[in-house]
């Protein structure tokens, strides 16, 4: 065992990760001032030191508290300077010491120790038996640990005591710092083996689960090697008898020779070919080579569609397909008479914009029959993949060219009609941002040379048309926007809903079920009341649903009567459909006081907004509730400050306005909005709640107020005046710059309303308000 001898002061160094016992001769490198100037001081005097290992070997200056208490002092017998001022030093160690205390005052740390020497002991049984076990284990591990030669620790292993022993296997053997660190701490011999028999154990049964490991590993290499070999062989048996990859490569050769190329192209495709022909065919790169020359080989770099420039057929086919429309049929008429004058002419990237249901995805179809080109689509919903357009580069397995090349390659033509449905919902996230991959192939100035990362040769997409769909313009990034010229495509009018479902979605559906127009029927009143009370919508997806409903009905009631004619009217309409639905909000049923209808433009359509204010007693304040926007706030408090300058006319109070609370409210809370249209609104019913006066329920209204109570003009008419025909208004107030707008409007619904321009809001309050006498 290890007794306690004498005191003494050393200077002391930390070690990371490292344990020295005695007995054992070592190096170590030293970089830290401190280490480096105990090592110095150490040299300088008698060149002892005391060694001992840090806890944590992620701290870069210890202290006392991060230091293990029992550590080696050691005789240095060489020091080694490297540069960047590291020094190597080498020592022996002499013996345990444990520490007392510890000064990290000065340029290097001193510390305190107690010194253990080993004593000789009586070689008694048990420990005779732990040195026998030990050493056995000693032996095992040798055995199984491929790392060390034969013969190496047994050079370095001191036999002479147990003592000795026990310190140079651990010090010597590769084992972990805490294992080694708990073989320092034991001061006696029978705990240091028993300790060390147990890591040893611990390392001999990891060591067997390796090895077993390691074998399996190098029969399953050993397994593919032979199956390499095989392989090979057959392959080179078959090149004698057929000559197959001679004749792969001799058919890619032809392929290339007959396909009309760009001059770029050919050369990339010939080299690539040449890397084909010294590849194995085993080898994994040979399918990626050949599939990167299948789609060089199939893309359309030179192959064009002839377009059909007859504008009588053209107009014909959209007639036939879209009832209404007519600005968008006149702007694609345009562009077909432009091509026919000059073929050369670039094609203009069109954004069709509009509610869900109005056929802006048909009517791209519609103008590919009409041009004669072939026509493909792709969904931008939802993307958020940058290599979703720009594709994957070739070094990652199962790379594939982004959708825009994979659908060129579909269309097998270089000049398509390319639709880019819903582009108003790509998203963004840690993959990239496809909009800023869109920009390449929607710039005119770009896209003659867009380049897909997989191919990495510039493809031509200046001949494409392409057409782009959208609900709002307002998600789509501002540089994609302004690349595209937009077209909106307001919602249908009743009497043109009914058309299309009389001309397009009645037949379709009988179609699809395998009737003729004789088997089923359809009233006009019959539809009416279908758009009226079951479809109030912008477009007709509803309407196409209804009349689908009432197909799957009737055919059901035709197998299981036997009946082989039937006539939908009004009178049986609920037999099919159920009773009529409130899709929408209606006027009320009387007039109300703080109680306007607004009317508001969203992506899906116009929609009657109800605003209504009320004022109780309080002391000022002013809430504003209904999940409102930036922009219909600061509408709110435009209106608050107007009705404020024009107190005194409408004789209030002095002190009405601190004691008393407003509260504006815009219902549907659940609901965001936002706009600029809501403010004659809000301040016809705030100037209504305050003077107690209410308001016509049959009058609807939109525009924004200014502080001086000027009405501005706003956007998105169509859709606000029909979402007030299918609520029942009777007069609708607009700004007076809007009334331009109506001359482009001959729906009969529409013209049924009574449409007011105002300028101020003493007309919108004298038009709204239950009375005679409205002014302020």
């Amino acid at each position: 065992m290890a007794i306690k001898t004498e005191n003494g002061n050393f200077p002391l160094l930390a070690l990371r990760d490292m344990v020295i016992l005695p007995h054992v001769i070592t190096h170590f490198d030293a970089a830290r001032k401190p280490s480096v100037a105990a090592i110095e001081r150490a040299d300088g005097s008698d060149g002892y030191i005391f060694v001992v290992t840090q806890r944590d070997p992620e701290v870069e200056e210890p202290e006392a508290e991060d230091l293990y208490e029992t550590g080696t002092i050691c005789k240095i017998n060489q020091i080694l300077r490297l540069p960047g001022g590291i020094v190597r030093v080498l020592v022996k160690g002499v013996a345990r010491g444990v520490i007392q205390s510890v000064d990290t005052t000065g340029k290097w740390m001193e510390a305190d120790v107690v010194r253990y020497d080993d004593i000789e002991e009586t070689m008694e049984p048990e420990l005779e038996a732990l040195l026998r076990l030990t050493e056995d284990d000693l032996d095992e591990y040798i055995e199984k640990n491929n790392k060390i030669y034969p013969g190496l620790l047994d050079s370095v292993i001191n036999y002479d005591s147990p003592q000795a022993f026990a310190d140079t296997v651990a010090g010597y053997v590769n084992m972990k710092a805490e294992d080694a660190q708990s073989i320092l701490d034991a001061m006696d011999v029978k705990e240091r083996l028993t300790r060390l028999h147990s890591i040893l154990m611990r390392e001999n049964e990891l060591l067997r689960i390796s090895n077993a490991i390691d074998d399996k590993v190098k029969h399953s290499i050993n397994e593919n090697q032979k199956e390499y070999f095989l392989k090979e062989q057959m392959r080179v048996i078959q090149k004698e008898l057929t000559g197959e990859e001679e004749e792969e490569v001799a058919e890619y050769r032809r392929r290339l020779e007959e396909k009309a190329l760009p001059e770029a192209v050919r050369e990339k495709a010939e080299k690539e070919l040449k890397k084909l022909e010294r590849m194995n065919a085993a080898s994994p790169e040979y399918a990626g080579q050949t599939n990167y020359l299948d789609w060089i080989l199939d893309l359309p770099w030179c192959d064009e569609a002839e377009e059909e420039h007859s504008l009588k057929e053209a107009r014909k086919i959209l007639d036939e397909a879209h009832y209404g429309l007519k600005d968008i049929k006149e702007r694609i008429l345009e562009f077909i008479a432009l091509r026919k004058k000059s073929p050369d002419a670039k094609s203009p990237i069109l954004c069709l914009v509009g509610p869900p249901g109005v056929g802006k995805t048909s009517i791209a179809a519609s103008v590919a029959e009409a041009l004669n080109k072939p026509y493909v689509r792709m969904s931008l919903g939802g993307m958020t993949d940058e290599n979703e357009i720009r594709g994957h580069r070739r070094t990652y397995v199962g790379a594939m060219p982004g959708r825009v090349i994979s659908l060129m390659k579909e269309a097998k033509k270089n000049n398509p009609l390319f639709l880019l449905d819903e582009i108003d919902k790509v998203g963004n996230d840690y993959r990239g941002d496809p909009a800023s991959g869109l920009l390449e192939v929607l710039d005119p100035a770009q896209n003659n040379s867009f380049t897909d990362r997989f191919l990495e040769i510039p493809f031509d997409l200046s001949k494409v048309f392409f057409i782009t769909t959208a609900n709002t313009t307002k998600t789509i990034p501002a540089p994609l926007l302004d690349r595209m010229e937009i077209i909106t495509i307001g919602g249908y009018t009743p009497e043109e809903k009914k058309e299309i479902a009389k001309r397009h979605l009645w037949p379709k559906h009988l179609k699809d079920v395998g009737y003729s127009a004789e088997d089923m029927t359809i009233s006009d009143n019959a539809i009416d009341t279908m758009i009226e009370n079951y479809t109030k919508e912008a477009g007709v997806r509803m309407l196409d649903k209804e009349l689908a409903k009432i197909v799957r009905k009737v055919n059901l009631e035709f197998l299981e009567t036997g009946k082989e004619k039937a006539h939908i009217t009004n009178r049986n309409l609920n037999k099919y459909l159920g009773e009529k639905k409130a899709l929408e909000k209606d006027i009320e049923e009387e007039d109300l006081i703080g109680y306007v209808n607004g009317l508001a433009w969203t992506a899906v359509g116009g929609v009657l907004l109800g605003i209504e204010v009320n004022i109780v007693p309080g002391k000022g304040k002013i809430q504003l509730t209904g999940q409102l926007g930036n922009v219909m706030r600061e509408s709110a408090q435009a209106a608050l400050t107007y009705i404020w300058s024009v107190e005194e006319k409408l004789g209030l109070p002095k002190d009405f306005k601190d004691k008393h609370d407003i509260h504006i409210h815009v219902p549907d809370g659940a609901t965001p909005k936002d706009g600029p249209s809501a403010g004659i609104a809000m301040t016809t019913a705030l100037y209504s709640a305050m003077a107690k006066i209410p308001v016509n329920r049959f009058v609807a209204m939109t525009g924004e107020v200014t502080l001086r109570g000027r009405v501005l003009p706003i956007g998105g008419l169509k859709e606000k005046l029909l979402a007030a025909q299918r609520a029942g208004v009777k007069t609708v107030l607009v700004p007076k710059a809007n009334l331009r707008d109506l001359k482009d409007m001959d729906s009969p619904s529409i013209k049924k309303l009574n449409v007011i321009g105002v300028e101020h809001m003493d007309e919108v309050l004298k038009e709204a308000m239950v009375r005679e006498d409205t002014s302020v």
